[in-house]
């Protein structure tokens, strides 16, 4: 049985590891090359301490977030505490280290291979319509690789599930997402920092090897509009915020061009089996940055879908029984989101 898996390296990690036959094909020439969601909730971690690796992906590094807190006018208004049977509020793990354990586990199966600088442009079919294959490009040239099952695991653009044919409902919600990195300061505890301020909801998020990734909420559409204001009105914003920030934001963020535009938006595929076609992860079910799950959420997939593939034969029954327990979380993790979304204004209330 041949695989073909793009960007999922932890479920055909799975599937080597059960014996099938797996090919990933990866367009860049570096498998870690593009942005991923690099936040570990508790069930991301239950899922990679299930199959060995959490241990693995630790001693290359990753950071345990120990407090989230709320900024108000630039001053610590509410204070969340890890609970004690967990130990934190989600963990930093780089996209390398998380890929590059998974990666080098895949790679002591024969079974597995990875064809990297290598982009599918198209499906192949039978004679019956049926799909058997894809056709990629590799340096220029076309390639033909057949497969009995094609996984489409890449990403919220997925060209795999364009090519099936498959539609899928795309929810805008309101904003897009400024990105930016900088160095933190000396002493800087590992946490998350949510702070509201002139309608602007900015996140900070504490990175392994001494970094803060900001995230910038702005409305839906305008950075065209933001980036010709001057950025000096823009940054005073965010430094009123967190003024302890303000010596490393200046020096490190000088231009527009010191931020990443992420355009903000779920999507929700009804079909995710068609043929032969299997959709997980972003392919089927985008999510926004709220809350952090989207990684989390396409670990989970690999790991309940894994469990219905075996060389030469797919658990029909099983698959439809997983396909529609995923559904009903992912549904509700979807509108979670949103109604953390209205609801982030009231973090900054008190109740009385």
């Amino acid at each position: 049985m041949w695989e073909q898996v793009r960007q999922a390296p932890f479920f055909h990690f799975l599937l080597a590891k059960k014996g099938v036959s797996v090919i990933l094909i990866e367009q860049h020439k570096d498998i870690a090359k593009e942005f991923r969601g690099e936040h570990l909730n508790e069930e991301g971690e239950k899922v990679l301490r299930k199959h060995n690796l959490y241990s693995k992906i630790e001693k290359l590094g990753l950071l345990k977030m120990e407090v989230v807190e709320y900024w108000k006018n630039g001053k610590l208004f509410k204070m969340i505490q890890p609970e004690e049977k967990i130990g934190h509020l989600g963990i930093h793990v780089p996209q390398a280290h998380l890929l590059s354990v998974i990666i080098d586990e895949a790679g002591k199966y024969e079974n597995f291979s990875l064809m990297t600088s290598t982009k599918v442009i198209d499906l192949l079919k039978d004679e019956d319509g049926h799909f058997i294959g894809i056709k990629a490009k590799k340096h220029g040239e076309e390639m033909n690789i057949y497969s009995s099952i094609i996984i489409g695991a890449d990403g919220r653009y997925s060209i795999v599930r364009k090519k099936a044919g498959i539609e899928t409902a795309i929810r805008k919600h309101g904003y897009d997402l400024l990105w930016a990195k900088v160095p933190a300061p000396h002493d800087w505890k590992p946490s998350i920092k949510m702070a509201e301020i002139d309608g602007y909801q900015l996140a900070l998020f504490t990175q392994t090897k001494g970094f803060v990734q900001i995230g910038w909420n702005i409305e839906q559409g305008s950075f065209p509009k933001i980036r010709k204001q001057p950025l000096e009105e823009f940054l005073l914003k965010f430094i009123q915020a967190f003024p302890e920030l303000e010596e490393t934001v200046r020096k490190h963020i000088t231009s527009w061009e010191d931020f990443v535009l992420l355009d903000v938006h779920s999507n929700f595929t009804e079909v995710w089996k068609k043929d032969n076609v299997l959709l997980i992860g972003d392919a089927c079910h985008t999510m926004t940055p709220t809350g952090a799950f989207g990684l989390n959420s396409a670990l989970v997939d690999a790991d309940r879908l894994a469990e219905c593939i075996e060389p030469g034969n797919i658990n029909e029954s099983k698959l439809i029984q997983c396909e529609k327990q995923r559904k009903e979380e992912v549904k509700k993790l979807l509108d979670l989101q949103i109604e953390k979304e209205k609801n982030f204004a009231n973090q900054f209330i008190i109740i009385e």
